[in-house]
């Protein structure tokens, strides 16, 4: 396991409740309260980061996204044949 070394400081202003609800939540895990505070700090930004970096698209896969939907391709042969087993599937009438 990684040890870390103290960095930057942070405080916060919080509200007796909300310090109270932190730290039974901190107890819960067997764990600090400083150390349960920056892992679920640590765990949103990660989660706002990645749900920002899947939406990020460059203007070029903006075009090329808008492309696909107005004009898509044709259907091919394995397209056909799949939605003729499809069909077979389910109405084989």
């Amino acid at each position: 396991m990684a040890t870390t070394q103290p960095g930057s400081r942070l405080e916060a202003r919080i509200s007796p409740d909300t310090r109270a609800l932190l730290k039974r939540a901190a107890e819960l895990q067997g764990r600090t309260l400083t150390d349960f505070v920056v892992a679920a700090a640590q765990d949103a930004a990660l989660r706002v980061i990645a749900e920002i970096d899947v939406m990020r698209l460059s203007v070029a896969d903006q075009q090329r996204f808008a492309d696909a939907l107005l004009t898509p391709a044709a259907p091919d042969d394995a397209l056909h044949r799949a939605f003729a087993r499809r069909r077979s599937l389910i109405d084989p009438a």
